[in-house]
């Protein structure tokens, strides 16, 4: 848990850009359940950041812009009891959101035309049809 957070194998970020907060999960509880601080929020200036590159951070600014308040992500997480598990399933999600925005962008489809055989096929079967449909009718 202490220590940076990895993202990829090149990028990490460090644990003081990592802001937690902690609150009272909702749910049905024991009797513990007013008292123990369960629910965690992971915040990260992803705007601010000197961990990502500026290439990164561009392109995680730009695909995140619709989650991001004042240029921060906030990852919550409140479904197991222990504070504990909370914390990893929050890092866990914000690492996977990250290594998400800051991958490379897919490769550009490269546009194809039909084969000569299955434009032959298509116009066959479609003759074929279209007889069927002739047969039918009423001379």
């Amino acid at each position: 848990m202490p220590g940076p957070l990895q993202i990829s194998g090149s990028v990490s970020v460090p644990e003081a850009e990592l802001h937690w907060r902690f609150s009272r999960s909702s749910g049905p509880g024991g009797q513990g359940v007013n008292t123990t601080d369960s629910r965690v929020e992971l915040s990260f200036d992803l705007a601010a950041t000197e961990a990502l590159g500026p290439i990164f951070r561009a392109r995680a600014l730009e695909r995140l812009g619709s989650r991001l308040v004042n240029g921060v992500v906030t990852i919550a997480a409140s479904e197991f009891r222990s504070q504990l598990r909370n914390r990893e399933a929050a890092e866990m999600r914000l690492a996977q959101l990250l290594r998400e925005a800051i991958a490379p962008p897919p490769k550009k489809r490269r546009p194809t035309k039909p084969s000569r055989g299955a434009v032959e096929r298509r116009i066959t079967a479609k003759k074929q049809r279209s007889d069927l449909k002739r047969l039918r009718r009423d001379i």
